[in-house]
């Protein structure tokens, strides 16, 4: 009965993702179907593999190092923030954002990332339906996340129309940072997060096609390289990079501090009035029919629903503390639902960093379009880890 439950929420996902589309018309229901089988293919060889573990682990090492790198000169510049036990956000998800853009402007340079760009793009976008540059984008962000893959993007960007640059908006709320993966793995099973990871890129491509199908040229669907004569020399774009870098930091830092804190008074305006009530209680409520449809009973589908309001008001972070605390005591199919749902950035705060990432590198009137499509974002963030939790909890009972 519940993995019956659970296969049925695959499709009502899928429905009100539908239902929430401004062009139905337009949604290639080819493409969606196409996603959904390699995305059971992938689960399956992931889960089933030892060699699917093994790819993913080493293209994570890989992210890891520069990370690793990044962490060298930041330690350098704050030696005794970087020396502490727990390393504050700023330091651990943001700072490394500097390397990290100087470090692909470098490969941007020299022409390489993008003929990758324009390579792996093409593949992913045989299956997808997207044009390749979104399609490279689900793949980039899988370990990159959002700001810093935005921001190695952001010459392709700026040319980009204001529809095409939503669909990055929608789907940068999937992502996560290989800054981070260290931390995740520190309180979950690193089995799940690793599944979650290329689960979340290919649900994101499938969410985008249905809230924001696009249809470009064969003429438009190719990878911007700015003209040699607007290229400065070397070292002129990495010093760039690092001053692109470092405003980047600022205004992501902004953006997290005033939604967090936004939402904490609204938690103290809501417990005024009806004691002990918050954001966060509100959601798990609201989404507690989507935790049954991940094939769980009641109890746990009440502390899964939990989990699902605590990520969303604040971040995945808090409910993965909360989860670690009482991970023995839970069933195995809980316990992966719930931690492939955590492994993504979807909340409120980082509705406000894809804003800031966006208006820093494209002109102020092309970022509007973020602002005013916010629910997309949204239910694109829910909708993507509901999909990749089911998916997952389909395969371990």
């Amino acid at each position: 009965m519940f993995f019956l439950l659970n296969a049925i929420g695959v499709l009502v996902v899928i429905g009100v993702v539908y239902l929430c589309s401004p062009n139905k018309r337009n949604v290639r229901w080819k493409f969606i179907l196409l996603l959904l089988v390699v995305e059971f293919l992938i689960t399956w060889f992931m889960l089933s593999t030892r060699i699917g573990t093994w790819i993913i682990n080493q293209i994570a090492s890989f992210f890891t190092w520069l990370i690793s790198c990044a962490n060298e000169g930041i330690s350098f510049v704050f030696p005794s923030a970087m020396a502490n036990e727990q390393v504050d956000f700023f330091f651990s998800a943001l700072m490394p954002i500097i390397f990290i853009i100087t470090f692909f402007d470098i490969l941007t340079y020299f022409g390489i990332l993008t003929w990758i760009i324009d390579k792996v793009g093409w593949i992913i976008a045989k299956v997808s339906g997207l044009p390749k540059l979104e399609s490279f984008f689900s793949i980039q962000m899988m370990f990159l996340g959002n700001t810093e893959a935005l921001a190695v993007l952001r010459q392709q960007l700026s040319v980009l129309s204001q529809q095409r640059l939503l669909t990055f908006g929608i789907m940068s709320m999937s992502s996560i940072s290989g800054s981070i993966i260290g931390a995740y793995l520190s309180m979950v099973p690193a089995t799940y997060v690793f599944v979650a990871i290329p689960l979340n890129c290919l649900n994101a491509l499938l969410i985008a096609n249905m809230l924001n199908p696009v249809d470009v040229s064969k003429e438009e669907d190719i990878v911007y390289v700015p003209d040699k004569g607007q290229r400065k020399d070397f070292f002129s774009t990495i010093s760039n990079s690092m001053l692109v870098g470092i405003r980047m930091v600022i205004v992501i830092a902004a953006m997290v501090i005033g939604y967090v804190a936004l939402t904490a008074s609204l938690n103290g305006i809501l417990g005024f009035f009806v004691e002990g009530l918050t954001v966060q209680k509100i959601f798990s409520i609201i989404f507690s029919p989507f935790a049954y449809l991940l094939g769980l009973s009641g109890k746990d589908a009440m502390y899964v629903a939990q989990l699902m309001g605590i990520k969303l008001a604040t971040n995945e972070f808090v409910a993965m503390l909360d989860l670690k605390d009482k991970i023995s005591s839970l069933a195995p199919h809980t316990v992966a639902v719930a931690v492939t749902f955590l492994t993504s950035f979807a909340n409120f705060s980082t509705v406000g960093m894809i804003y800031g990432t966006f208006n820093s590198v494209v002109d102020e009137e092309k970022s509007h379009i973020i602002g005013r499509n916010v629910w997309k974002l949204l239910v694109s963030g829910m909708a993507v880890s509901l999909l990749s939790a089911m998916v997952v909890g389909l395969f371990i009972w």
